[in-house]
């Protein structure tokens, strides 16, 4: 194991990476053992003793030295999905003695990669990030971060530290299974931005109609561009020049899918019965869209709410039970996909 960042001294970083754990949970264990428990306890102190690991007085007193600040990365300050994030978020931290610093990193690893590194040099109390897509880098820094890291908005095999989220794949898996289960048979995904979590919920989406025998890969219309219903509707426009046989449309978020309604309008194909639409983050628009559009329902203000709490039950050194929490999501099945409910 390369130990010391090249001195030969062993670090917190190294002794967590071979106990398994997070850097602030070593600093915890050797600062206030009392406050982990027994079995936490042991794994550090083994680990410690293979590495030969002794604190650095200076070190840690200058590491102890945390600003109040937690750090939040999220992808877009103009998404009401993070606007509802972050109101959990503060809702969470009201009587709590920290503040909020947010940071857009506009959907680029390499942007986000700087700011971790940035808010890092501030000794943050804590970081939050969105998805677990960071650079190797950025995966580096936020491993070896003397701070609480909670990463938000999804769920996955290999954690920083925390995590609170859901499967974008299961839910695009889930909601492509209710089209299939509502009679269309010919179902394509509009998709925009194509980030991470939009490539999973298509990977979900093309597990399911593949095991269905029903997978079109000439039915998968998605571009780089940011989301808008105007970008919606030509989505759907290249679609039914490509398939014109299209029965209904999986589309990554709400804006694509309103686009897709507004199009079917504009050019009198009857929704459901002739194009099922389905969305994904049921804003309120869905709901209250006529006809009302089905949309995959995910919690952003509790996965919010719920990362500043863990964080500062991690600072208060009583670390959640429970690192890895899945939130789930709700498929709201409306007019949009209610083929047989509407003659």
């Amino acid at each position: 194991m390369k130990t010391g960042r090249g001195s030969g001294r062993p670090t917190v970083a190294d002794v967590a990476a071979q106990a398994g754990v997070s850097p602030i949970t070593v600093s915890r264990t050797l600062r206030t053992p009392d406050k982990v428990s027994p079995e936490l306890r042991e794994q550090v102190m083994a680990a410690v003793a293979a590495l030969g690991y002794a604190p650095d007085p200076n070190a840690r007193a200058l590491a102890s030295a945390r600003s109040d600040v937690i750090g939040v990365i999220i992808p877009s300050l103009t998404n009401s999905v993070f606007s509802d994030v972050l109101t959990g978020m503060y809702d969470a931290l009201a009587d709590a003695p920290y503040q909020i610093h947010f940071a857009n990193n506009h959907f680029s690893p390499f942007e986000e990669e700087r700011l971790i590194a940035g808010f890092i040099r501030q000794k943050p109390a804590a970081l939050i990030v969105a998805g677990f897509d960071q650079t190797e880098r950025g995966r580096a820094l936020l491993r070896q971060a003397a701070c609480p890291v909670v990463q938000i908005m999804e769920t996955g095999d290999d954690p920083i530290d925390m995590v609170v989220g859901f499967s974008q794949r299961a839910a695009g898996a889930a909601v492509t299974q209710h089209l299939i289960e509502a009679g269309y048979r010919r179902i394509g995904f509009l998709g925009a931005r194509m980030d991470p979590r939009t490539l999973r919920r298509l990977d979900g989406f093309r597990a399911a109609l593949t095991e269905a025998g029903l997978y079109d890969a000439g039915r998968c219309v998605t571009t780089p561009a940011p989301s808008t219903f105007s970008l919606g509707r030509m989505l759907l426009r290249d679609l039914l020049t490509r398939r014109p046989d299209t029965d209904a449309v999986f589309c990554n978020n709400d804006d694509i899918a309103m686009g897709a309604l507004f199009e079917c309008q504009q050019a009198a194909i009857p929704v459901p019965q002739h194009m099922g639409i389905a969305g994904f983050n049921d804003l309120e628009l869905m709901e209250a869209s006529y006809p009302s559009v089905t949309s995959v329902r995910t919690f952003r203000y509790r996965m919010g709410y719920l990362a500043i709490e863990m964080a500062l039950k991690e600072l208060a050194g009583m670390p959640p039970t429970q690192r890895i929490v899945d939130v789930g999501f709700e498929l709201k099945v409306r007019d949009t996909t209610n083929r047989y409910l509407t003659g």
